[in-house]
């Protein structure tokens, strides 16, 4: 926590501020340890919690070497934080415009800036890595679920249950992403070829392909791979295209290592994509790095200008969507170093149930 800490400062310094004031949940946990309601106060040798009371208990509980304030919610809470800050230079993850504009009265040096926060966040320690190989251990665990229960007439709605209930007793939890209803990606058939689909009560058919996202939080950090499986009759079609997307990854994976540009990954998946005459098929990025968000940097794109270093933690994943048809896509998460660690060991080959 004291390197995390020294990091944010270090960050902060970067840009004119000597105090960092966290909201979002995410950068509270980093920062201290605690994940909830309340926000975090990090000054040269001080980290304060300020909590309404109903959190205090498991503020003191979780979290690392830090003062616990009391507080109503509301403006009580907004008043003792213009205490801790008021002479200060600060940035803050606050999305609240009406409560920044609040602050500013009081705290006229305080700015709205996250790029501390990612800037630590974008390299992860050594506790953080043992966490997301144990999460991503579970989540093969899951695949290999797959196989085994995946059946004709079974719907999506159905597998997911069965996945979240396994999930959920290896205390691996849906991670809230705002642009779904539900926590996994279960798409069969033509439900495959829109990569973010909702899981609908589809039921599974003969020569489906059935694209497996599993992305989920585990002790604070956010593990993600998927796996395309097929069922029945799969078509020569769908076999073909499987391949390519397997060996697009292939060489995305390879592509990856410390020094290297995000494009570079980004370009070893599509253009091998574009070559098999599937380009205007993939219909987006490469990956993008995990963390404490599902999608957090780095970002693995043609536009990124972002360059890999060592314990940077990403996700490769390049598919294909043909519309009304299918999907397959493929992914892993991994960490970046000299020779990358795959996080996910859960074969590539195409297995048919």
């Amino acid at each position: 926590m004291k390197t995390r800490r020294k990091n944010l400062l270090k960050a902060s310094q970067k840009i004119g501020c000597d105090t960092i004031v966290a909201f979002e949940p995410e950068n509270l946990f980093y920062m201290t340890g605690f994940w909830g309601e309340a926000i975090g106060v990090l000054e040269n040798g001080q980290t304060t919690i300020i909590s309404p009371e109903l959190e205090v208990g498991r503020a003191k509980s979780e979290s690392s070497d830090c003062a616990v304030i009391t507080a109503d919610r509301g403006q009580a809470l907004i008043s003792e934080l213009v205490k801790k800050i008021k002479n200060k230079k600060v940035c803050t993850d606050c999305q609240n415009y009406q409560m920044m504009g609040s602050l500013k009265k009081s705290v006229p040096k305080i700015k709205y800036s996250t790029t501390p926060f990612y800037d630590a966040r974008i390299i992860k320690d050594s506790q953080e890595i043992a966490i997301l190989k144990k999460a991503s251990k579970i989540i093969d665990e899951m695949f290999e679920l797959c196989t085994r229960k995946i059946k004709k007439g079974q719907r999506e709605s159905e597998l997911q249950a069965l996945l979240m209930s396994y999930a959920i007793q290896h205390e691996l939890f849906d991670t809230g992403y705002k642009s779904t209803l539900n926590p996994l990606i279960i798409a069969g058939g033509p439900n495959g070829a829109l990569p973010h689909a909702q899981v609908t009560n589809r039921k599974f058919a003969n020569g489906d392909l059935i694209v497996v996202d599993l992305t989920l939080r585990y002790k604070g950090y956010v593990t993600d791979s998927t796996r395309t499986f097929g069922l029945g009759s799969v078509s020569s079609e769908a076999k073909s295209v499987y391949e390519i997307v397997k060996e697009s990854q292939k060489l995305g994976l390879k592509a990856v290592k410390p020094g290297s540009s995000c494009k570079s990954v980004d370009d070893a998946c599509r253009n091998y994509i574009k070559n098999q005459k599937y380009g205007k098929y993939f219909i987006h990025s490469t990956g993008h790095g995990i963390g404490l968000e599902v999608h957090e940097l780095p970002n693995i794109s043609p536009k990124s200008t972002t360059k890999l270093a060592k314990n940077m933690t990403i996700t490769v994943e390049p598919g294909i969507y043909l519309p009304k048809k299918f999907g397959v896509r493929i992914e892993d998460s991994l960490i970046v170093q000299d020779r990358p660690i795959l996080l996910h060991k859960f074969t590539k080959d195409l297995i048919v149930i």
